[in-house]
């Protein structure tokens, strides 16, 4: 199900437009992150997942469809799994990546690990994280979805918008294109 185009954007635009918001609104990812999916820039409405070391509702959600319908078309989600950025664990790895891509969602942010790099950049969807490792989760069907989560230290709230390219990863409450 890929085939979404996204609007052309610059998240060092974004920056220079925003660097004076004072609100809270407009947030800057920490460059923390790595680049391991199949595109280096995605952006849409957020999807949240809340686990530690336990990929079941992560899995459920690449499971499920990743775009919503709007009355201007349909628009790729990106799924943003607060892992407690433990390095125990990758919540991500090949067979999830290839679902989020086949069920249309934009991209994947993982305060936390992925795994089968390989397969990751063969996706045609943005996957960001800290870090590979190989040993998969345990399924014990834990977490929460659709709740605010704290990322790195920057709030991500369900809906809110997220942009990431080459140069980093911004969030804003709305569209920014």
């Amino acid at each position: 199900m890929s085939g979404f185009v996204f609007p052309s954007f610059s998240t060092c635009d974004f920056c220079d437009i925003y660097k004076g918001d004072s609100s809270g609104d407009f947030r800057v990812m920490p460059p923390v992150f790595r680049e391991f999916g199949g595109l280096s820039a995605f952006c849409g409405p957020v999807y949240t997942v809340q686990c530690l070391e336990d990929n079941s509702f992560v899995k459920q959600a690449v499971d499920s469809q990743g775009w919503l319908d709007t009355p201007t078309g349909r628009v790729a989600q990106v799924l943003v799994v607060d892992g407690g950025a433990s390095m125990q664990r990758a919540l991500v790895g090949g067979n999830l990546a290839a679902a989020a891509a086949r069920n249309g969602w934009a991209g994947i942010v993982v305060n936390g690990c992925v795994r089968d790099l390989a397969e990751l950049e063969q996706q045609p969807v943005g996957i960001r994280a800290l870090a590979p490792m190989p040993l998969p989760t345990e399924k014990r069907q834990q977490g929460v979805v659709q709740l605010p989560v704290r990322v790195q230290g920057v709030w991500v709230r369900p809906g809110d918008w997220l942009y990431a390219d080459r140069d980093g990863m911004v969030i804003a409450p709305r569209p920014l294109v």
